[in-house]
């Protein structure tokens, strides 16, 4: 399945609730540049799902884990022959949300080939305040 949206800042909460409905529990693969709104999309996910503490890029501390079955990790500094040698692709096998700020093909492919449910959300800045969401869930 996938989907398209051209969505503001006001417009994200609606998103969010329609990809639940779909997506409760896997790996959502977060694609886009610098400053494209990865970290805003995890933050208004955390808010949903009754999440109290900061949301914040893991960008140093490769992963974040904000509640039972919602985590949150980022690749950018490292990449992700790190994360794999680190033993983190068992930490995607965790029931619950894993939010991975960027995720690549090559991640998207293991995972799917080791039966993981994955969903890739990529995200293209339009405007200051709009963005391009591209939704696949596998």
């Amino acid at each position: 399945m996938k989907k398209r949206y051209e969505l503001g800042v006001d417009e994200i909460e609606s998103f969010v609730d329609e990809f639940l409905a779909d997506f409760r529990s896997g790996v959502v693969l977060l694609k886009g540049d610098l400053a494209a709104g990865k970290t805003t999309l995890v933050k208004a996910f955390a808010k949903k799902l009754g999440i109290t503490k900061d949301v914040t890029s893991p960008t140093f501390s490769l992963q974040h884990i904000y509640s039972d079955g919602v985590y949150h990790y980022d690749l950018y500094n490292k990449g992700v022959e790190h994360f794999i040698s680190l033993g983190m692709l068992e930490e995607l096998e965790k029931e619950g949300l894993h939010f991975v700020e960027w995720g690549d093909r090559y991640l998207e492919n293991l995972l799917l080939d080791a039966g993981l449910d994955v969903a890739t959300i990529d995200i293209n800045k339009i405007a200051f305040d709009k963005r391009e969401y591209i939704v696949c869930i596998h």
